[in-house]
């Protein structure tokens, strides 16, 4: 008798695990955001990434580029337009990081390759959001939703705050000049 508990329980809690792991692709798996749609979640995504880039001083220009909607969760994404230099891509992420721990979000992981540093971050309620440099230099955020009600997914309301390349893919890298983020030297402590 004893055996048949142990296994009804392995396979209650094997089961409970799978179908834990599967709720959601990107964001916490198996974590849905309770009474949220798809479009509530792309609206709360475009809130992290507009307090996110808002956070960043001097202030740089950034693109909106491709939203993606799964079954039931949203990818939103915005490419920095401004050129970061090499010399001050740290002082850049650790601006994002920064933020972002005094928003709550903990720091899952920090990739951080010479060429191509990624911080992977996720909020209470289950977005992940990442920053991530390219090997041409180019930086790109990115908020993925848990997995919510599905909905038809509208595109952001944010308006790009430089060029909008609406309709343009893949974009240009970046090509917008800052005194501050394009120099070739580092920041200077404090």
């Amino acid at each position: 008798m004893n055996r048949r508990l142990k296994q009804a329980a392995t396979v209650v809690l094997v089961g409970t695990l799978l179908a834990g792991c599967g709720g959601a692709k990107k964001g916490v798996a198996g974590k849905k955001a309770p009474g949220m749609n798809m479009q509530q979640a792309a609206d709360r995504a475009d809130a992290m990434l507009d307090a996110t880039f808002a956070a960043i001083q001097p202030e740089v220009q950034w693109s909106p580029t491709a939203t993606t909607a799964g079954s039931c969760d949203v990818t939103r994404r915005r490419m920095v337009m401004t050129v970061i230099s090499e010399q001050r891509r740290g002082s850049f992420l650790g601006l994002a990081e920064r933020f972002w721990k005094q928003s709550g979000y903990v720091i899952k992981s920090v990739d951080p390759d010479k060429q191509m540093p990624v911080i992977y971050a996720q909020s209470r309620d289950g977005f992940a959001i990442t920053v991530s440099v390219g090997d041409r230099g180019n930086v790109d955020f990115e908020v993925d939703t848990p997995c919510v009600q599905e909905s038809e997914v509208a595109e952001p309301k944010s308006k790009p705050n430089g060029p909008s390349y609406k309709g343009v893919w893949p974009l240009p890298l970046p090509n917008i000049h800052s005194d501050f983020w394009s120099a070739d030297a580092p920041v200077e402590p404090n």
